[in-house]
């Protein structure tokens, strides 16, 4: 009798492993409704609406300033609403506690590397240019941003950074 419930419950344990192992394998999925994990899904976004990247560079599970920044603008309605019209949204994860994929946790190794990112949150706002004959991306940093207590704060921040940028590219 507790051969066949050790036997069980090792089934039990394994069924449940394998489907945690395959949950992992499924699609990775940002924090944030509506913000992309990937930046190639997020250029092509840009590509046909011409509004900028606007990259959370973020420790979801570790930062208390990421979390601050998440409660009291990125959850709001108000920031939602004024991201759908001015910006793509992109973030950029560096957790301590969970696992991400390693085709994002590389590609975010390398996004914060080409922006200098050295403290979270960093909010980076840019744009890229594909050279069509030779593939390469070029990125266009219009400005940068960090933790702002308010939707308020935080919006009128990156509408300056854009405007700014648009009257530099004009």
């Amino acid at each position: 009798m507790l051969n066949s419930m050790k036997k069980i419950l090792i089934f039990l344990f394994l069924a449940v492993c394998s489907g945690s192992l395959l949950a992992q394998d499924s699609e990775f999925k940002a924090g944030h409704e509506g913000w992309l994990v990937d930046i190639d899904e997020a250029y092509k976004l840009h590509e046909e609406t011409g509004k900028p990247i606007m990259a959370n560079f973020t420790g979801s599970d570790w930062c208390g300033w990421c979390k601050r920044l998440s409660a009291s603008v990125f959850n709001q309605e108000e920031f939602k609403n004024w991201a759908a019209e001015n910006v793509i949204l992109l973030e950029l994860d560096f957790p301590k506690r969970k696992q991400i994929p390693d085709k994002y946790r590389q590609q975010n190794a390398k996004l914060q590397q080409a922006f200098q990112v050295k403290g979270y949150p960093t909010v980076w706002i840019f744009e890229l240019n594909k050279n069509p004959e030779t593939g390469e991306v070029q990125i266009n940093a219009l400005g940068k941003t960090g933790y702002q207590p308010t939707v308020g704060e935080f919006t009128n921040g990156v509408d300056k950074i854009i405007a700014q940028g648009n009257k530099e590219g004009s």
